[in-house]
């Protein structure tokens, strides 16, 4: 398929420019696969659709402030968005404006951290190497900013409230560049709902990188790969996971950050494999998935690979029809926006 069969109107005003007073006040439409009905609900009702025998996947990653602001030698001001870390605290970046960095010139952040460019890549990055007068993570907890999503306009930029809601209730292992959106909408209380349930509720990590929401650059699906993000499956998750999909029990991946990190990991054996690697599978049209029976996720970009993920495991057809109604019954889009449970 192409990737301009994934696309569709949305009107500007929709995107979400700001999280609702309560997480799980956000609308949640829910798509069935079998009957292919849609129904409009709210992410409180989410219990409402769980069965006792149910396997709830969390993503805990963490994002960090992966947001610098900074002065170069001579005087411009330099935005620099950390993407993957590579040894000696040497990191690839975006930068803008990158057309007023040349090799060897120094940025400045503050009193306590300065970078130097290292090399400037053919697609644009900028690798840059820091130097820091104590440990660095604590220096961009300081002085770092939320990584926001570009498509957040806001006249006061970040705001002291994007720490604490750009941010799952249940992240704990520090490392992504962007929040697993579909996790935004849990709650302490609605967790405790869950388990009441009679609900297994376990966690992978897989850091949400570069990748993730990378645009699509071919025409072509089939020539199209999503960059590896860092993921971790801990032995006892692995355990609990196979014993699920022995008993053929559903397993519901909160995020397609979640759904990639489980797909990734099936062994030869048809297994999941506790590890410590990357996640580097591309889920295209055609794919068969292999351990994921149901998918809470947010509402994604046009001929996005996030939107093609959903499409493969919903169906394309029913994908379209799910997205075209949930424009016209105003749903708000994109990070901070409402979410569908597809089963």
């Amino acid at each position: 398929m192409l990737i301009s069969e994934f696309d569709y109107e949305l009107p500007e005003e929709l995107i979400a420019q700001n999280p609702l007073e309560k997480r799980e006040n956000s609308r949640m439409l829910i798509v069935n696969r079998l009957s292919e009905n849609l129904r409009d609900k709210h992410f409180y009702d989410f219990p409402q659709f769980l069965k006792k025998d149910d396997v709830i996947v969390l993503n805990n990653t963490k994002v960090f402030p992966a947001r610098l602001f900074g002065t170069s030698e001579t005087g411009a001001k330099i935005e620099i968005f950390l993407v993957r870390e590579f040894e000696n605290q040497t990191w690839e970046t975006l930068a803008r404006p990158a057309r007023r960095l040349t090799v060897g010139k120094k940025i400045l952040f503050g009193e306590n951290l300065s970078g130097e460019v290292l090399e400037k890549t053919v697609d644009g990055r900028v690798i840059m190497r820091f130097e820091a007068d104590r440990n660095f993570d604590s220096i961009l907890e300081e002085i770092g900013q939320t990584p926001l999503p570009p498509y957040i306009k806001r006249d006061d930029a970040v705001s002291g409230d994007d720490k604490n809601r750009y941010q799952t209730v249940f992240a704990k292992q520090r490392g992504a560049i962007a929040a697993p959106t579909a996790g935004l909408h849990f709650t302490p209380k609605i967790l405790s709902e869950i388990k009441n349930l009679g609900v297994t509720i376990v966690e992978i990590t897989l850091h949400v990188g570069y990748g993730t929401f990378e645009p699509v650059r071919v025409s072509d699906l089939s020539e199209h790969r999503v960059l590896p993000e860092r993921c971790e499956i801990s032995r006892e998750t692995a355990q609990i996971l196979n014993g699920a999909k022995a008993e053929k029990k559903r397993i519901i991946a909160v995020g397609t950050t979640t759904t990639r990190a489980l797909e990734s990991s099936i062994g030869e054996d048809g297994t999941v494999q506790a590890e410590n690697n990357l996640a580097d599978l591309t889920v295209t049209p055609g794919y068969k998935f292999k351990i994921v029976g149901g998918l809470l996720t947010n509402f994604h970009l046009p001929q996005s690979s996030l939107l093609v993920l959903v499409s493969t495991f919903a169906g394309y057809n029913l994908t379209i029809k799910a997205y075209k109604h949930a424009v016209r019954s105003r749903y708000r889009f994109y990070s901070y926006g409402d979410c569908m449970l597809i089963i």
